[in-house]
């Protein structure tokens, strides 16, 4: 009977011997990579220092003044008010007709200034982008951009001398054998010289982060939808407006974000009693009740409600866009 042996293999073929692995080394915690950031980069982190420091005076300490909308606040007193009232205020305000009023010109304000000032440059900016004469191109840019660099009051100066019972508006009118127009004097005729004052002073400005969203779109996307038999409205709807829809969705999401905070300074300068009818807004009433009546408790519970509203629009428009077109701002 034989036995079989197994022949051991032949020195130096062995497979070695698996080491051991080594235990991993510890992840640096969030904390450990800040700190580490901040010494290295400490430089451009003090840039921040200045805005930081603009935002908590100015915008987050301000704040603790809403109190003052549950508090009785006289002149001369507490900051923070001399006595608890609750939501006293809050429903003087929902009682008050008059607010309701200038709340309904607040909302046909912002909507008539997000309906035409809001697409009025995205236009602009294709059109400009279609422009192949550098010159004109220039041009076309210089003179819309213009009217950003004046002051609300010279916009407002300018406006309401072309609109004036004897100005250049009137004059032309009467060559055509038409009355004179009191624009300025005339409710119904304020929302159209405000949005309109609005278009000439932001639109040309407005295009300037469209015009940098489209330097940003592939030429080669271009010279396919060519080969596919696209024409200049084809690509311009498959091409670029997909191109620059983040930044439209951005900036949308931006104003409506301040709809309801209308160009204070603007209706300011271009009402009159006349026109409270259709002119007078909640930035205004709010001046009128809070400064020239020094009712400061009452004026601080509508602007609180005014930013209420503001957050909840932002916040709805931000998660709508999320969820329709992947793009938001958080």
């Amino acid at each position: 009977m034989s036995t079989s042996a197994t022949s051991a293999p032949p020195p130096g073929t062995q497979d070695p011997p698996p080491k051991e692995a080594k235990p991993a080394a510890p992840r640096p915690s969030a904390r450990t990579s800040w700190r580490r950031a901040l010494r290295r980069d400490w430089q451009l982190y003090s840039l921040a220092v200045l805005p930081l420091l603009f935002f908590l005076v100015f915008r987050y300490l301000p704040m603790i003044g809403n109190v003052i909308a549950f508090r009785r606040f006289e002149p001369g007193g507490s900051i923070l008010g001399e006595q608890w009232v609750g939501l006293r205020y809050v429903e003087m305000f929902l009682s008050d007709p008059t607010f309701w009023q200038v709340f309904r010109n607040t909302l046909w304000l912002g909507g008539l200034t997000l309906l035409f000032c809001f697409p009025i440059p995205i236009v602009l900016a294709l059109l400009l982008n279609e422009v192949r004469r550098g010159a004109l191109k220039r041009f076309v840019q210089s003179v819309s951009y213009l009217p950003h660099f004046l002051s609300i009051v010279i916009v407002a100066g300018i406006t309401l001398q072309m609109l004036a019972t004897d100005g250049p508006i009137n004059h032309a009118l009467g060559w055509f054998g038409h009355d004179p127009i009191r624009f300025i004097q005339e409710p119904e005729w304020f929302r159209t010289i405000y949005v309109g004052s609005e278009i000439w002073q932001t639109a040309g400005w407005g295009t300037i982060l469209y015009l940098a969203a489209l330097t940003t779109i592939d030429e080669d996307l271009y010279e396919a939808a060519r080969i596919d038999g696209a024409n200049r409205w084809q690509q311009i709807w498959h091409v670029t407006l997909p191109g620059i829809r983040p930044t439209m969705i951005t900036l949308l999401i931006l104003n409506i974000g301040t709809f309801m905070a209308v160009g204070f300074e603007k209706v300011l300068l271009l009402y009159n009693p006349l026109t409270y009818p259709t002119a007078d807004v909640i930035s205004t009433y709010l001046y009128r009740t809070g400064l020239e009546s020094n009712s400061f408790s009452y004026a601080a519970a509508i602007g609180l409600f005014e930013a209420i509203i503001g957050l909840v629009l932002i916040t709805s428009a931000n998660q709508l866009s999320r969820r329709t077109v992947g793009t938001s701002l958080w």
